[in-house]
């Protein structure tokens, strides 16, 4: 699966759109994280528990973006892009989405 946040795909012409591909989590956080969390915001510094989090949720969005466009028939998603959203304190929604289409060699 080719996944781009470009138009196009170099060497590559799209050959048919198929439609939008999403996949997203929700992911709350958790009170050990938070704890260090706190300490590592007083002083200063990357919060490296969240950072895992949300990477870690950014990837479980990239992988069901691709189920989804693969149970469409794609092999590539183009103008992918994510959205993050707070659904309740201490919970957010992490959105990935794009254009699923079929490319062939140009």
């Amino acid at each position: 699966m080719i996944i781009t946040t470009s138009f196009e795909v170099a060497g590559k012409r799209i050959v048919k759109t198929i439609g939008l591909a999403k996949g997203n989590t929700i992911r709350a956080r958790h009170l050990g994280r938070d704890i260090a969390a706190v300490l590592r915001n007083v002083i200063g510094g990357e919060v490296k528990e969240y950072t895992k989090l949300i990477a870690e949720a950014r990837e479980q969005a990239i992988d069901r973006m691709v189920d989804d466009a693969q149970a469409k028939g794609a092999n590539a998603i183009i103008m992918v892009r994510f959205s993050t959203s707070e659904i309740m304190k201490g919970a957010a929604e992490l959105l990935a989405y794009g254009t699923a289409v079929i490319v062939e060699d140009a």
